[in-house]
């Protein structure tokens, strides 16, 4: 048996202080996917009253934020017209999200978080840590650390709601 360590340490193929955002990322799905596990769709579906997202709308909501936040960062711009239709009600979540984030297994879920993981892991194993440095032109308040904290930080504050949900879940 092996046994867990807690640190925060750059992972191979990166950059140092690249390597140690992606172990962030890392991390932050791990429980992520340790909180939905096992999650029917009625379950992704419910709604704890009308102000309420569903657990499968802030699972949407994470790949929808980091598609985004590759644009910004990799691509160095915003979301085009067509993008922002297709990711609105996941960004933005509310009544948009309520209304048509509903219907899909954990699987497709998991799926979408997994393909915007990977272009992630795949982009950033080719910049460096001075890139992370950098403004973001597209958005030249922030550099690119920020923009990736805050992709980690963003999840793990929805992580939260996600387990508060998923503990008043109605009982079958």
């Amino acid at each position: 048996m092996t046994s867990r360590t807690y640190r925060i340490e750059s992972l191979p193929g990166y950059s140092p202080v690249i390597g140690m955002l992606v172990g962030m990322l890392t991390h932050a799905r791990d429980t992520t996917m340790a909180a939905v596990s096992g999650l029917s769709v009625a379950q992704l579906d419910y709604l704890h009253d009308d102000t309420s997202n569903s657990i499968g709308a802030l699972l949407a909501h994470f790949a929808a934020v980091e598609r985004g936040y590759q644009l910004l960062t990799f691509s160095d711009r915003t979301p085009d017209d067509e993008e922002m239709a297709g990711w609105q009600a996941a960004l933005t979540l509310g009544d948009l999200g309520r209304g048509t984030l509903r219907g899909q297994p954990l699987e497709h879920y998991v799926a979408e978080l997994a393909d915007a993981r990977r272009v992630t892991l795949e982009q950033l194993a080719t910049r460096d840590d001075a890139w992370l440095a950098r403004p973001v032109p597209a958005a030249a308040a922030m550099n690119a650390h920020f923009a990736w904290f805050h992709v980690v930080e963003d999840e793990i504050n929805h992580r939260g709601q996600i387990r508060w949900l998923r503990a008043r879940l109605p009982r079958d």
